[in-house]
């Protein structure tokens, strides 16, 4: 379980095919802290460390979570977002977000407000039913609040902060993210679902 609190960004240095798969690596300050087997988010989604050193991590990307996500497409000098699970004992901060993608979607446009930024981002219409204004979505792995919503898109208002640290300062129209909708507006989107299914 994470948080969409990025820790760090980092940077992809090196991918390689492996069969089905790809292994990348990552270069992190995070690296030296980093345990074998931890899990790190990556963009949004939820990676194992295979092996790690004091400048980078390692890890394995399967071929279910290339077809799902926008890791498929991370090449050298790309940089991603970073977080480790989140801990027991520490303060919680953005919302639950599971490492699970829901759905790729892509930047549409960044259009600057003074020192703030909207993002506007497009999804797939079919996933209208687990957006809601002012709700949370983690998008690539940052927890946001929908600033506004449409049946194919949603508005983001980026703080300072936020761009300055984490891989949105590096987007533009086009950009591919991870989303993962809210997982209790999840949970009520699938139980209207069935109760519609039930009464009908």
């Amino acid at each position: 379980m994470f948080t969409g609190l990025v820790e760090s960004v980092g940077e992809i240095v090196e991918s390689v095919p492996t069969g089905a798969g790809v292994r990348v690596r990552i270069a992190t300050t995070l690296a030296p802290e980093l345990t074998l087997g931890e899990s790190v988010m990556v963009n949004g989604v939820c990676l194992t460390v295979i092996a790690h050193d004091g400048a980078a991590m390692h890890a394995d990307i399967g071929p279910e979570t290339l077809t799902v996500t926008s890791l498929g497409g991370l090449r050298p000098g790309h940089r991603v977002n970073l977080e480790r699970s989140m801990r027991a004992d520490s303060r919680f901060g953005g919302h639950f977000v599971q490492g699970h993608i829901d759905a790729v979607g892509h930047v549409v446009a960044v259009t600057p407000d003074a020192e703030f930024h909207t993002v506007t981002v497009g999804y797939p219409p079919r996933f209208a039913a687990n957006l809601i204004h002012r709700g949370s979505i983690a998008v690539d792995g940052i927890s946001l609040t929908v600033a506004g919503l449409r049946d194919d898109a949603f508005d983001l208002m980026i703080i300072p902060f936020t761009m300055a640290h984490t891989n949105l300062r590096h987007a533009a129209a086009g950009t591919p993210v991870n989303l993962e909708f809210d997982v209790v507006g999840k949970y009520v989107a699938r139980t209207a679902e069935l109760a519609t299914r039930t009464a009908s």
